[in-house]
């Protein structure tokens, strides 16, 4: 599959990532075509320099949303450019509204842990789309290099179009990669990491004025300050490297 012609998909390169820049649903048309679709956030963009499978992954994504509200205001204050924000929640809620994701045996779901699978499947269920237990994957704790052929037999098995990898950032890019390199077949691979716990109650609950205004962070600080806070504060690193390389690709150090 391809991307249709008539979408003009324009991208921002930062920090040597192609970034799509359109509207949420251009860019679920677009990746609907099949790829690995990632949506890094600040504390994972400051790690470019310093983890090399996470920063491979991103760079050979097919589609990078403009998740990052932090990173967003930096560009566009630097470059005064217009670069919107497509947030990693609202571009599931755009993914979730679309007909294919009610197709029988179209979406294949990755998720963390038993309990998130759970509560995730009953509300999706609640939306009208049934996930059947043979397309769910319950993913096992990662080390690096990051691999997973038992989850990749069991895509070439099932073969979806449409694949969530539901599990943490830094560790979904590199196995959304992973799979891209090994597949005998082009799915949409959608990294959006805890976008579906927001939904279902797995995590806090995000208004969406929070979320349009790029404060969904901050919902997550409140809610668990200890887990979030310190990750949150680690993106203030993100400032050096937008300010020093701006579209430019940083080099690994260490």
């Amino acid at each position: 599959m391809s991307v249709p012609e008539h979408l003009n998909l324009e991208r921002r390169k930062i920090l040597g990532i192609s970034f799509l820049t359109g509207t949420a649903e251009t860019m679920v048309t677009a990746a609907m075509s099949g790829g690995l679709v990632v949506v890094p956030s600040g504390p994972g963009l400051k790690d470019l320099p310093v983890d090399a499978a996470y920063r491979e992954a991103l760079i050979n994504s097919d589609f990078a949303i403009t998740d990052s509200a932090f990173m967003v205001y930096l560009w566009n204050l630097l470059q005064r450019d217009r670069v919107p924000r497509v947030s990693g929640l609202y571009y599931l809620q755009t993914i979730l509204r679309r007909p294919e994701m009610r197709i029988p045996g179209a979406v294949y779901w990755v998720m963390p842990t038993a309990a998130s699978a759970e509560k995730n499947l009953r509300w999706l269920k609640s939306q009208g789309i049934d996930i059947p237990s043979s397309h769910v994957y319950l993913a096992p704790q990662y080390s690096r290099p990051i691999e997973d052929p038992e989850l990749a037999a069991q895509l070439k098995l099932h073969r979806p179009s449409i694949v969530f990898l539901a599990v943490g950032g830094g560790v979904q890019e590199p196995l959304g990669y992973y799979l891209k390199q090994h597949l005998d077949y082009r799915p949409s691979i959608h990294c959006i990491g805890a976008a579906i716990a927001f939904l279902s109650g797995d995590q806090v609950a995000i208004p969406n004025w929070m979320d349009r205004s790029g404060l969904g962070w901050l919902a997550r600080c409140v809610a668990r300050p200890m887990v979030y806070v310190p990750r949150y504060w680690s993106a203030r690193k993100l400032a050096a490297l937008m300010i020093r390389y701006r579209a430019e690709l940083p080099p690994m150090v260490g």
